[in-house]
């Protein structure tokens, strides 16, 4: 005769207890990643003081409940505009300027399997940590996989087509949509396992959604059927999709609490890039999927990288809300403060700690070697570059060699140029990201890196 699930989590927790401290002395991370998820995307007002910052229609109580138990960052965002380039970015605490999305630095990839990233740099911190990595990887042109990076569990190579995305749009409801029942029940037999082995451990749970195709839970989609649409989110299915893997989360946080883990445990969610311009068949809307950011995936405007980011751990004041600009580049750096990883980190390491801002009700600076942050894509890609540094951000558009300033502190929606009111800022912050990506040698286009060289 099998065992409720909750008395499964209470003997586990009993066995956990009698058996000792064990790895107590070292915290558990989990890193939740969405995949395109909006700014706006969740029901979680990230401003407080303004109700633009959330989804008018979409409804996420679990993403709602981690950030009454935590922190939530105002100026959160993905290194980079696209899938591929933040999950690398994640892994090496590196700006994507440093590994392009695809093949183009000769050795780099044999670089890439030795440099340091979060599960070498836990396992030389403690070698009793155990790493997983579930749902979509998506590390795309030299398919290295989850294992070559130093994981002892995962799914293997995976991409968009795992979570069944071909790109059409849907809407349809399925079980199991995006695999995120599948993902989420691995996780949940990871973090029990290795609570009740007391060891201490490292989980990136990746979901495919909210990323196309669009599939939902028919009672969920019932459900959200009952509400009236709003005025820049309006398809019933992707909001039914969002609530499904919303509830992901919410499991996750319940065996947490179940097991007593929270006093030793760090939880961070955040996007891999800003949501979608458009949802294929969904109805028209009256506003931008992203308003009152400015464009969406694929673009260095703020709809593009300005991401939800919520962090819960010991320490950190429940409801609070942080007005530091934060990073995925800064999540290596930050677990290896709290691991305790006793090495300096190497150079190319572009992420900081941002340990004492967590513990700090929000308030602080993080540390990083630059005092900025460098989104850019190349190669396959149009080749565009941001920089954003204290309250100022400066887009380039390179084909058509077009600078773009913008005061974010006044202007969230990008929609004033102050190139050419403030000159020397626009030589300022172009003279440090030129300088950077020719020091990481970054592709700027055949034609322009011939030239410059």
């Amino acid at each position: 005769m099998s065992l409720p699930q909750k008395s499964v989590a209470t003997l586990i927790l009993l066995l956990t207890t009698l058996s000792g401290a064990g790895a107590a002395d070292k915290p558990n991370f989990i890193v939740i990643l969405s995949d395109d998820q909006s700014w706006v995307g969740s029901s979680v007002q990230i401003k407080p003081d303004d109700p633009r910052s959330r989804s008018d229609y979409y409804l996420t109580s679990h993403l709602e409940r981690m950030a009454s138990m935590g922190m939530r960052f105002t100026q959160g965002y993905a290194p980079a505009a696209s899938c591929c380039p933040t999950r690398r970015a994640l892994q090496t605490g590196q700006f994507p300027a440093r590994h392009e999305y695809s093949a183009d630095r000769t050795g780099w990839t044999a670089a890439y399997r030795e440099q340091l990233n979060i599960p070498r740099m836990l396992k030389e911190t403690d070698e009793r940590y155990v790493t997983a990595h579930f749902g979509k990887w998506d590390h795309r042109y030299d398919e290295i996989s989850p294992a070559q990076q130093g994981y002892d569990f995962s799914d293997g190579n995976t991409g968009n087509g795992t979570g069944g995305s071909k790109n059409t749009g849907g809407p349809a409801a399925m079980p199991d949509p995006k695999r995120i029942d599948t993902i989420t029940d691995k996780a949940l037999h990871f973090i029990t396992r290795n609570q009740y082995r007391n060891k201490p451990f490292f989980l990136q749970l990746s979901h495919y959604a909210v990323h196309l195709d669009v599939f939902c839970n028919q009672q969920t989609l019932e459900e959200v059927r009952k509400r009236s649409p709003g005025q820049k989110h309006t398809m019933p299915e992707f909001a039914a999709m969002t609530a499904d893997m919303d509830a992901g989360v919410g499991r996750i946080l319940d065996r947490l609490i179940e097991l007593d883990m929270l006093n030793n445990t760090w939880v961070i969610f955040l996007s891999d890039n800003g949501g979608r311009n458009s949802i294929p068949n969904a109805p028209p809307s009256q506003e931008h999927l992203n308003s009152p950011l400015r464009d969406g995936k694929h673009s260095f405007y703020e709809g593009g990288i300005r991401v939800p980011f919520i962090v819960l751990g010991p320490g950190v004041e429940h409801g609070s809300v942080s007005e530091v600009v934060v990073s995925g580049v800064d999540v290596l750096p930050t677990l290896a403060d709290l691991a305790g990883y006793s090495k300096p980190l190497p150079d190319d390491v572009d992420g900081g700690s941002f340990r004492t801002v967590l513990q700090n009700a929000g308030v602080g600076e993080i540390q990083r070697r630059r005092p900025y942050l460098v989104f850019h894509q190349g190669v396959e890609r149009k080749v565009q570059s941001a920089i954003r540094l204290r309250n100022y951000k400066l887009v380039k558009t390179w084909q058509q060699e077009r600078l773009e300033l913008f005061d974010l502190d006044r202007d969230i929606g990008e929609t004033n140029d102050l190139s050419n009111a403030m000159e020397s800022k626009t030589r300022e912050l172009h003279s440090l990201l030129t300088d950077f990506l020719t020091e990481v040698d970054a592709d700027i286009g055949a034609r322009r890196r011939k030239a410059r060289r």
